[in-house]
């Protein structure tokens, strides 16, 4: 079930400011096991739940729905569309990839000048952003911008594709992995009263995290992520950060945030306990959602369970089912030491 909803989580659009049909699809999906669901001026999906216990900490689970994409811009004369990126992505990723563009998800491809019209200088070089553009098939600018206007957004169009040994391709894995975590946690019967955010525009500096935390009030936040990968075989040893299939990344540190150390010991105890693969950041980097909250208020504990994913940010990004599992595990047994802290 977990895999299914992670695939179906993946086929949506969820640019950043535009995450509509991922909460709308994440609030069919809770409403019938949640007791209250709220939606905040930011976007954030806002859903509590009760347990068995009130719990003597307040918990929160956070995971992102917004994906990186495209924003446009500009429509040429000639119906061409220029576009700026809307969180981060590597351009050389772009040439040739398809997109769906705007609320009718029209299909388009990322184009480039020609090879044969580059110069040898231009050819050592990755293109600027300005180079690159999106052709709808329109005959001129008069006819796109009957269907696209500026400030439409694109998505990258990806296959879903399992190959290899357990391993799953798709776009926005980061952060549906999370978000198909906690649509399985709400499903079922859970230890302590939980609050569930499923965050907006955290692609683009962790915006609705901020606000969520500020009206969740937590103690505790644990936050269920994706991860750079970079495990190939050009990386010096020290770079290769962690690896799909070595079990969930339990971080103790991040480009955004220092993890509280006692939560990020529970983490590690409770896989070695129930015998769950688990690994941790080998190179400092990359930040999450808990950057944000950790700072709201006073203050908040911060742990972290993320999914080690290659290719991040881009339209084919890799990820180990068993790890998407084994993150589900982790974060049940969390909840339940949650549940019985003082």
């Amino acid at each position: 079930m977990l895999i299914d909803t992670l695939k179906e989580l993946c086929a949506l659009p969820g640019v950043s400011s535009r995450e509509d049909a991922v909460r709308n699809y994440i609030r069919a999906q809770a409403s019938p096991y949640a007791d209250s669901i709220r939606v905040d001026v930011m976007g954030n999906l806002i859903i509590e739940k009760k347990g068995a216990v009130p719990g003597r900490k307040k918990l929160m689970l956070a995971a992102h729905m917004d994906e990186v994409g495209l924003m446009i811009h500009t429509i040429t004369d000639e119906g061409y569309l220029k576009f700026s990126t809307v969180g981060g992505i590597d351009r050389r990723v772009l040439i040739g990839k398809r997109v769906l563009v705007g609320d009718r998800q029209l299909p388009g491809v990322i184009g480039l000048k020609a090879y044969h019209l580059t110069g040898a200088e231009e050819e050592k070089k990755v293109p600027k952003l300005k180079e690159f553009y999106i052709d709808i098939g329109a005959r001129d600018g008069e006819e796109a911008r009957n269907y696209v206007s500026p400030g439409d957004v694109a998505v990258f169009d990806s296959d879903i594709v399992e190959f290899g040994h357990g391993l799953l391709k798709a776009k926005a894995i980061d952060d549906r992995i999370g978000c198909a975590v906690m649509v399985e946690l709400l499903k079922e019967d859970l230890p302590m009263d939980c609050t569930f955010v499923f965050t907006a525009q955290e692609e683009v500096g962790t915006r609705g995290a901020f606000g969520a935390a500020f009206s969740v009030t937590p103690d505790i936040a644990l936050v269920l992520e994706g991860t750079t990968a970079a495990d190939l075989p050009d990386m010096a040893d020290r770079q290769k950060v962690c690896a799909p299939g070595k079990g969930p990344v339990v971080p103790y540190m991040d480009g955004g945030t220092v993890y509280d150390r006692g939560l990020f010991e529970l983490l590690r105890s409770l896989a070695v306990e129930n015998k769950i693969p688990w690994q941790t950041k080998e190179y400092v980097s990359g930040g999450t959602d808990a950057g944000a909250i950790q700072r709201s208020k006073s203050g908040v504990r911060v742990a972290a369970i993320s999914a080690a994913v290659r290719y991040l940010h881009t339209p084919s990004s890799v990820a180990s089912l068993e790890d998407c599992r084994n993150i589900l595990m982790l974060a049940r047994c969390f909840l339940k030491a949650v549940s019985t802290m003082e």
